[in-house]
């Protein structure tokens, strides 16, 4: 799947502020796309002024203190460690860089690559640079491999924080500090606006690749199940490659719009917003109209605004999730003697779009509309 450019674009902007400055080759590497391609958007941003070209390197427009390459080694460094392409985290990365740079603090920011087993090697070798403090955000597939990291991340011997990243209560980790956007709230938030609206029968299609991931599937359908006003729903993953966790049935694998006819659905929640897109394209080529045959609302509000008819969508504190676990950080980093973990949890918003409306005369999704 091609990204779109606005959210290539989001991710080079993000990239760029979290570390004051990159060259061209090494965001192409990054994203995986041509130089020529981050060219053509380095000086699209730098026309928009919200970036600075120089010879092979670009850098932020932010107000912040530019460090030299070689200044880096110092005492007051955080080491912050992400997946690769993942566009919902830049926001988070945004956040965490300005709470730094208010306390004084260096951010290293470390990329982990779609492998399993990434994060490790990263977070040993800042700790070799050294690096007094640690941001994480592990990509953890699935369960298996989430829990393969509690013992290794319990031993660390530096102040470290999970951002949107929560491990089992009683697993070796349940200890440290994380903060998290509380995405049961986020699900109860779409679904109340849908059954607010009159819907009674909806479809949740969702990733279940992630811990973001996993808690939606389980939030959506134990809301649904326990809710008095719905009269049917199912879950399905939102496309093949989304699922990591199965195996799955027939149905939870089912394609979108023959499940929406089979349910006879009047909405659908879309969890990731890029799927969602994509999703809502797939509609169209069925003849199935958004909102007029279903209301769409997608989950992460990273670039569901963007779509050609924007998409009502809950949108996570992504900024504030970031900001507030590097003030936790920061605060264990000066702090002395020993202070409680925090388990932080911050309430997504719903963001209204053109995406929803109330049920009228439509039946939902019955026919192919060919």
């Amino acid at each position: 799947m091609r990204e779109p450019v606005d959210l290539r674009r989001q991710r080079i902007l993000a990239a760029v502020q979290a570390r004051g400055a990159a060259r061209v080759r090494d965001l192409a590497d990054e994203l995986q796309v041509s130089v020529v391609t981050v060219r053509r958007d380095v000086e699209e941003l730098t026309r928009e002024g919200r970036l600075r070209r120089g010879h092979g390197v670009v850098r932020s427009t932010l107000p912040a203190q530019e460090i030299p390459a070689g200044d880096l080694a110092g005492g007051d460094r955080v080491a912050v460690v992400v997946p690769e392409r993942h566009s919902y985290l830049t926001e988070t990365l945004h956040g965490a860089r300005t709470a730094l740079e208010e306390a004084g603090l260096r951010m290293a920011l470390h990329i982990a690559p779609q492998v399993a087993g990434a994060e490790r090697p990263l977070v040993e070798r800042a700790l070799a640079d050294g690096a007094r403090g640690l941001l994480l955000a592990p990509r953890w597939h699935t369960r298996a491999a989430e829990e393969g990291d509690y013992d290794w991340l319990a031993a660390l011997e530096v102040p470290t924080v999970l951002m949107e990243r929560r491990p089992r209560r009683g697993g070796a980790a349940h200890a440290l500090d994380s903060v998290c956007s509380d995405h049961w709230y986020g699900a109860h938030l779409a679904v109340e606006h849908l059954v607010g609206l009159g819907h009674r029968r909806m479809v949740f299609a969702t990733r279940e690749d992630s811990p973001t991931a996993r808690t939606l599937r389980a939030a959506f359908t134990g809301i649904a199940g326990a809710h008095p006003l719905l009269e049917e729903w199912a879950w399905a993953l939102i496309s093949e490659q989304a699922g990591r966790e199965g195996p799955y049935t027939r149905s939870e694998t089912a394609d979108l719009p023959e499940l929406l006819r089979g349910v006879r659905a009047t909405a659908v929640v879309l969890h990731s917003d890029v799927d969602a897109l994509m999703v809502v394209q797939r509609l169209a080529d069925d003849g199935v109209r958004v909102p007029e045959d279903v209301s769409v609302v997608a989950y992460d509000d990273v670039v569901a605004a963007l779509a050609t008819a924007p998409l009502t969508a809950v949108s996570p504190p992504k900024a504030e999730v970031g900001r507030t676990a590097a003030e936790l950080l920061t605060r264990r980093l000066g702090g002395s003697g020993e202070r409680p973990a925090h388990r932080v949890e911050l309430l997504p918003r719903l963001m209204v779009r053109g995406s929803t409306r109330q049920v009228g005369d439509a039946v939902g999704v019955t026919t192919s509309h060919e």
